[in-house]
């Protein structure tokens, strides 16, 4: 560069015009030209702007069922593969996610951690017991023996009649149970990467009470250091306990002990026979009082809405008018199919009922106990968490890729049977958190800031308010507006600006990218009216395709694209992206509420038309090929 042209560049910009900031002190660059606090929108955020995906429910050959039943792959394979690497399933194929996952949650049961790793082995403190000498010799033997003693062995600890010296030997306190824990927190803090991936020290306290599912899953905070000072709680006596409110003072002890925190989420109770969400009693007999509401609501914030065994926001009975109620429903009995299901049982298993039954217990005992959030998982036994419908590797090594495994059962008593085709490739949770670590993700998880889908890594946001307009989507970061005058998911309403207010709701959601448009976004609206009637109704507030109701407001089917020959689709139909402004219509300021968005994805193959087109497999009649895979966020609470 010439003198001269460095001498008139320098000119110019002594005489530039204030417009032209980039040439000004910094204290006077924006001064009166941007209307924000800061040009860079990414700055200096306060509020959560990232959504990081995960399981909260694997299990490894640590779980005794998961490793009777064939699954041969331990944490380490799990972890390696929720990164994104290959690992060999336990039948030989080889396998890796189409994406890694951000975090995980590993939930082997605490019941006797490890034992089936022993049995095979052939731990002494196992074959100098009678039983366990006989459970190890039939799977020396093999094949129909082994599949004969691993029925025999989890009978046997479902209906507690295992031998005490079993229990004990694999129990906390012993030397097996303590040395399997270490390697389960040793495990997590080598794969924890801050930043990049999140792996959570957990365990699930399997609550099995004459076959009804009670199951939670325990997740921590915290490092090695403190979860390394108490061994997980568990069911079998004389140190555990079926009783959830026994789990809830474990979860206290620890954290008076530890200075550490940890949560608790409920799953699949649409195999709990009706008694995962009480209202009168618990199963015990003990009366639904202030204090068991109060330790639910404090330790349990969030539901497993979704997962492999069935899917459960909502049953077609309990919501006859909820055109997309029946999806992937299970309701031939509880989770081992020794008790057939009732229908005065469903109202105890569904998170929608349970959502509505909580705000007529919060008015009389003060406290809502069903005031969580939505979370989804997978519950695989293989160590793989595979949620993919084209890529779904089952609930157990029995259930990997064959072309056998749709019309094997899963489950079959004389009570009913589960088909092996009803199995679901469910589900993830999407968090919104500050960045991806255990605290900040742990966090979001406990302030409820999170939503639940059956595998589609869609982006949704969901917000509450009273001043919510049509201009406040006219942005590509409505978040702006969604945090500066409302609530996200998972929160409560704030107080009403007036008498006459009525709340409305943002809510916008974008397709995974390489996944389905969009059909419609509904807001499913639950209240509980001065009388104490419960009621809900569904609202479709934005869809595709330039559809309009008819006549009854009932909004016509977006059609499909599914290929059957192919196991494919298109994205021809559907919207990319959906957003709106709702408010309610129906509003009473009178009567407690909540509300939850759904988002419902065009038609698209189930994991059984792949087994179809991709192995050859026979698919009965009664087999859905297809479905409409889908979000549920947390709800947002209104309380007069």
């Amino acid at each position: 560069m010439n003198r001269i042209s460095l001498i008139a560049i320098i000119a110019a910009s002594l005489s530039v015009s204030p417009a032209a900031a980039q040439f000004l002190p910094s204290e006077q660059s924006l001064q009166g030209l941007y209307p924000g606090d800061t040009y860079s929108p990414f700055a200096q955020r306060a509020f959560p702007s990232q959504v990081f995906w995960g399981d909260t429910h694997l299990h490894t050959s640590l779980s005794p069922d998961a490793g009777l039943f064939g699954n041969t792959l331990g944490v380490d394979e799990a972890w390696r593969f929720a990164r994104g690497e290959e690992v060999t399933s336990a039948t030989g194929l080889p396998v890796k996610l189409g994406r890694p996952l951000d975090w995980m949650a590993l939930t082997d049961h605490s019941d006797m951690m490890g034992f089936a790793t022993g049995l095979f082995n052939g731990d002494p403190a196992i074959t100098s017991s009678e039983q366990g000498k006989g459970w190890y010799d039939a799977f020396q033997q093999g094949g129909d023996a082994a599949t004969a003693a691993a029925l025999d062995l989890i009978t046997n600890f479902s209906q507690g009649t295992l031998d005490p010296a079993l229990v004990e030997a694999y129990s906390p306190g012993s030397t097996a149970y303590g040395s399997v824990w270490q390697e389960v927190v040793d495990a997590a803090e080598r794969y924890n990467e801050p930043g990049h991936f999140t792996a959570f020290i957990a365990y699930e306290w399997t609550s099995l009470v004459a076959g009804n599912n009670l199951h939670r899953n325990v997740i921590y905070r915290d490092g090695a250091r403190r979860a390394e000072q108490m061994m997980p709680m568990v069911t079998q006596p004389p140190v555990g306990s079926t009783d959830p409110l026994e789990l809830y003072k474990w979860m206290q002890n620890y954290e008076d002990k530890t200075g550490g925190n940890v949560l608790a989420l409920a799953h699949n109770g649409n195999l709990s026979n009706g008694i995962m969400f009480p209202v009168d009693e618990q199963y015990t007999g003990r009366a639904i009082d202030e204090t068991y509401v109060e330790q639910r609501a404090k330790w349990e914030p969030l539901y497993e809405i979704t997962q492999i065994k069935g899917d459960g926001e909502t049953h077609p009975a309990l919501s006859p008018e909820d055109q997309f109620a029946d999806y992937e429903t299970w309701d031939a009995g509880n989770l081992d199919l020794s008790e057939a299901k009732t229908p005065d049982m469903l109202k105890g298993e569904y998170a929608r009922e349970a959502l509505k039954q909580g705000l007529g217990l919060e008015v009389k005992l003060g406290t809502n106990p069903y005031k969580f959030g939505f979370s989804g998982a997978t519950d695989s036994h293989t160590s793989l968490s595979t949620a993919e419908e084209d890529n779904y590797f089952g609930k157990a090594a029995s259930a990997e890729p064959s072309l056998t495994r749709v019309t094997h059962p899963f489950t079959e008593t004389e009570n009913g049977i589960f088909p092996g085709w009803s199995l679901v490739a469910s589900g993830y949770t999407g968090v919104w958190a500050t960045e991806n670590t255990r605290e900040a993700l742990w966090d979001a998880m406990a302030r409820k800031e999170v939503y639940a889908t059956t595998g589609p890594r869609m982006m949704v946001r969901f917000f509450g308010g009273w001043e919510f307009d049509d201009n406040d989507l006219r942005s590509r970061a409505p978040a702006f507006a969604g945090y500066e005058k409302g609530v996200p998911m998972g929160a409560d309403l704030r107080p009403a600006p007036g008498p006459d207010a009525a709340p409305s709701f943002m809510v916008y959601a974008l397709r995974d990218p390489i996944g389905a448009n969009l059909d419609r976004i509904q807001i499913v609206k639950g209240w509980r009216t001065p009388d104490g009637t419960l009621q809900e109704k569904v609202y479709d507030v934005a869809w595709s395709d330039g559809r309009e109701p008819d006549g009854n407001g009932v909004l016509p089917d977006v059609g499909t694209t599914v290929d059957i020959e192919a196991a494919n689709w298109t994205n021809t139909i559907g919207a990319s992206e959906l957003a709106s402004v709702w408010t309610d219509p129906d509003f009473d300021p009178t009567a407690s509420a909540f509300y939850y968005a759904r988002v419902i994805e065009i038609p698209t193959p189930r994991w059984v038309l792949y087994d179809k087109v991709r192995l050859g497999s026979e698919i009965p009649e009664e087999a859905a090929l297809t479905g409409q895979e889908r979000a549920y966020t947390s709800p947002i609470w209104y309380t007069p």
